[in-house]
């Protein structure tokens, strides 16, 4: 009799616990009836189930995001096992005796405290499997030379960049570092075309910081990546937007599992080809070792906020709003036209550069296509805006302004602001051939106003003789082949062009006597005289411009070859070295020979070697 009332005694208590943590811990969609609820000698049916031992899910090709990611559900899942183990025990120490009466109600109950035993021992197998489960997976994360990437408040940091030591070889001297000034390249008359220049930099080094996290439906990220290629004071918006410290891009995203994405900050222009649909950080760009690319990339680093949704696995679109600068382009036209002024001393902008007065943002359209694993294809639309304050009675013509012949005396009288909308439309693709081991890649721009999209950063608009804007049509292309013979090797050919197209006009505003001046780009009646002549420098540091050479460029060609190697690239990390070498050419628009003799057309050559020793972050 004893012991029988000793065996209901616990088993009145395991069920009781039983049917209060089940009530606690159970799935909320079960609902209890009123009789359940108010019948306190009805028995415990059923112990809670143990949970099923926990199994990594991840293999030996995942990524250290989906690693870290698997080891946290891991760890929670194993305190969770714990707190019930702990639960249950709490639980059966507090239960009072229960009266004999009680027991002898819930005979049929005795054989729970096997079943309890069993569900506890289940327990502690499936937190130590869980556990082991941890240790495998921290393992596999860190080795034995730490973590891939950090874990902190639920987020993954993941730090990146390179370490450089390179250099920069010209035959003629641009006065630039590792990135070429390819619209600068001097004609014959300068005295740097006479010298070459050879430079030692390890200002490429880049930094980089990538932070992950998930929440809800939501994929949160934020990307800072910099270098040390600024300019100081003459940083400016025109293309990359080179501020010291150079942020070479700095955004956050928000990806929804819908398929749309946000992303705001300074990034890659959505021009720029990308090889995953429109994914950042996936830019195709040139393998160069100069900082400034190829003739014909099409680029820019600028700040913008994007919107793209992925229609599906082969099909995205997107549209960015950037940010807007012009480059303008003027010659012989009279100060009757505003377009920019200098930062302010007060300011962030340099006092020493001028910007823009934007009347709004770019905006730019793209899809991407990737009807197979193999081909990726792009096309994208680009409409700018661009403004001006015209004061056309600033230069008088006879004594008179053209506009208001009533005015005699020069001034601001009738100033009013020109607007010009212009754009451009482009088109990128790629195909991998051999296994992926070759690349083919082709880009194109062709538009009015759109120069500062490639590379060479060619004018977008100049000014008629009245003051108003008048848009300049360019174009730029640029192929690429990539061979990847082995893991260790990548070889690459570049070989692109920009034109500007002419823009020629005549001053009607010119002082008596010089009327039918020549103004605008290209112009045919531009003096380029002087671009064979030297000229003495005024100092030991200042070489001398050359006189009378407009050399409006009309076209740039460069060809490059250059690879990499990697003699190691592994689990430290990866170290490459390479070797590039270019010849760019440079062709002006033909003008006068100071107004006698056959018309002059200016050209430039430069030959380059650059070199590169690099360490890259694991």
């Amino acid at each position: 009799m004893k012991t029988s009332f000793k065996h209901s005694s616990i088993a009145l208590v395991l069920a009781l616990v039983l049917t209060c943590s089940a009530f606690a811990l159970g799935d909320e969609k079960e609902k209890t009836s009123d009789k359940d609820k108010t019948d306190a000698s009805a028995p415990a049916t059923a112990a809670p189930p143990a949970p099923a031992p926990v199994k990594a899910k991840v293999g030996k090709d995942a990524t250290p995001a989906q690693i870290s990611e698997e080891l946290q559900q891991m760890r929670e899942l194993l305190m969770a096992q714990q707190a019930q183990i702990d639960s249950l025990r709490t639980e059966l120490a507090a239960r009072p005796a229960m009266t004999l009466k009680a027991a002898n109600s819930l005979s049929g109950v005795a054989a729970q405290d096997d079943k309890v035993s069993k569900d506890i021992a289940d327990l502690k197998l499936n937190a130590t499997n869980t556990a082991q489960t941890v240790s495998d997976l921290q393992k596999q994360v860190s080795g034995p030379d730490g973590p891939a990437n950090i874990r902190y408040k639920g987020i993954s940091i993941t730090p990146g960049g390179f370490l450089a030591s390179e250099t920069a070889w010209r035959s003629h001297a641009t006065g630039a570092d590792v990135n070429t000034a390819l619209n600068s390249i001097p004609f014959s008359a300068a005295s740097q075309a006479r010298t070459s220049e050879f430079n030692a930099s390890g200002r490429q080094s880049r930094i980089a910081l990538l932070a992950e996290g998930k929440a809800g439906n939501i994929k949160m990220s934020g990307y800072y990546e910099a270098d040390f290629l600024s300019a100081g004071v003459t940083s400016n918006y025109n293309q990359s937007n080179s501020f010291t410290m150079r942020q070479r891009q700095v955004w956050a995203q928000a990806a929804l599992d819908n398929g749309f994405t946000f992303t705001g900050g300074q990034q890659w222009s959505l021009v720029t080809e990308t090889r995953n649909l429109l994914n950042n950080r996936s830019e195709a760009l040139p393998g160069t070792i100069d900082a400034q690319y190829n003739v014909g990339f099409t680029w820019a680093r600028q700040f913008g906020f994007r919107v793209t949704k992925k229609i599906n696995d082969k099909f995205a679109v997107g549209i960015s709003v950037e940010n807007a600068q012009t480059l303008f382009a003027n010659r012989n036209n009279p100060a009757n036209t505003l377009i920019a002024a200098p930062g302010t001393n007060g300011g962030l902008l340099p006092a020493t550069n001028n910007f823009s007065n934007n009347k709004a943002p770019d905006f730019i359209f793209k899809g991407a296509v990737e009807p197979t694993k193999n081909i990726h294809l792009e096309a994208f639309g680009i409409v700018s805006t661009f403004r001006t304050r015209v004061f056309p009675c600033a230069v008088l013509l006879a004594g008179a302004c053209i506009s208001i012949p009533t005015v005699t005396t020069a001034g601001a009288t009738g100033a009013f602001n020109d607007t010009r909308v212009t754009g451009g439309i482009g088109a990128n693709g790629r195909v991998y051939l051999v296994n992926r081991k070759v690349e083919l890649g082709l880009h194109g721009l062709i538009g009015d106003g759109v120069g500062r999209y490639s590379s060479a950063t060619l004018p977008d608009v100049t000014s008629r003789g009245d003051g108003t804007l008048a848009p300049i049509r360019t174009g730029s292309t640029l192929g690429t082949f990539e061979l990847h013979p082995n893991p260790k090797l990548d070889i690459y050919i570049n070989i692109g062009a920009e034109y500007a197209a002419r823009a020629a006009y005549v001053n009607p505003y010119a002082a008596a006597g010089s009327a039918g001046a020549a103004i605008g780009y290209g112009n045919n009646l531009f003096n380029n005289s002087g671009c064979g002549t030297e000229l003495v420098p005024t100092n030991q540091n200042t070489p001398q411009a050359p006189g009378g050479c407009a050399g409006d460029t009309r076209d740039l060609i460069e060809g490059t070859l250059g690879f990499w190697h990697k003699f190691y690239a592994g689990p430290k990390g990866q170290l490459r070295w390479g070797i590039q070498y270019s010849y760019l050419t440079r062709n002006a628009w033909s003008g006068t020979n100071n107004g006698t003799g056959p018309s002059i057309k200016p050209h430039a050559i430069d030959n380059m070697v650059f070199t590169s020793f690099r360490y890259y972050l694991p």
